[in-house]
């Protein structure tokens, strides 16, 4: 058993994926869009958007697609742990860039150097390192 994520967009689904390749948490695995394929589009704005993605990178694994009535993003986070502090600091730089830092990288009372955003599409990371 493995558990892996799907993130719904509404249409921006493969400018994110664009996005997280870009900051290096990997790249697009498997792609399907909404009109290529035997499954009858039901709504023609959507020809064209992402129906189906697998994207992976070392330690990375979700899925997403566009969907005209997917739901704003909340009440989940992607956790990151990574092996030190400059890889997690440079990471969350990255993918906070358009987005919202809600949890400032720091050493928390925990001990762990972790910090917590919002990237520019909604999805919500949390990225924490030991060292």
């Amino acid at each position: 058993m493995q558990l892996a994520n799907y993130l719904f967009y509404t249409t921006t689904c493969a400018e994110a994926l664009a996005f997280y390749e870009a900051v290096g948490l990997g790249r697009v695995t498997e792609i399907m869009h909404h009109g290529s394929s035997p499954v009858p589009l039901s709504d023609p704005p959507m020809q064209g958007k992402v129906m189906h993605a697998k994207f992976e990178g070392p330690g990375v694994l979700f899925y997403a697609s566009d969907n005209h009535d997917a739901e704003p993003m909340r009440g989940s986070a992607h956790f990151l742990t990574l092996s030190d502090r400059t890889e997690t600091r440079e990471l969350f730089e990255r993918l906070s860039a358009g987005g919202a830092i809600t949890t400032p990288l720091g050493v928390q009372p925990w001990g762990s150097y972790y910090g917590k955003l919002t990237d520019r599409f909604g999805v919500q990371w949390m990225l924490s390192s030991e060292n």
